[in-house]
């Protein structure tokens, strides 16, 4: 196997050890995360790790997510996502948590689910699901792949 394809390989393993595929369209100003109704919820664990760590609670603390590294997650004074992170104070990110957690349950296979303004009024950017099926493969969503 030759160099790239052993990190093509490793990308796809680290999509589905995430869970699910996630991109940033700027012009849209959207974070787009895509994957089952299990990989979506796997976002909503990764949050409730993040603020149940007490090292994250002073600002600008942060950790990256998936092969690429590019989703942020961030202590910040307010809530809201930009081009650079999703971020908020614990209670914040927390709350985000639940509101997937809360939308996901009623979200069945095809269905986009956008939260905005739900989770912070002022927010450039939303945060937008797409609920796949229960065998949907997040590697399969990278182009690059």
């Amino acid at each position: 196997m030759s160099t790239s394809e052993h990190l093509k390989q490793l990308n796809r393993e680290d999509w589905r050890e995430l869970g699910f595929w996630y991109d940033c369209d700027e012009p849209s100003k959207e974070w787009r995360l895509v994957g089952s109704r299990a990989g979506l919820l796997r976002f909503r664990d990764l949050l409730r790790e993040y603020v149940s760590d007490p090292r994250n609670a002073m600002k600008s603390e942060h950790e990256h997510y998936g092969p690429y590294m590019y989703l942020k997650v961030m202590t910040w004074p307010v809530a809201g996502m930009d081009s650079r992170a999703i971020f908020g104070t614990l209670s914040d990110l927390d709350r985000l948590a639940s509101l997937i957690e809360a939308r996901m349950q009623s979200a069945e296979v095809g269905a986009t689910v956008r939260i905005g303004a739900e989770f912070a009024i002022d927010s450039e950017y939303s945060l937008v699901l797409h609920v796949q099926a229960d065998d949907f493969d997040p590697a399969s969503a990278d182009a690059g792949l």
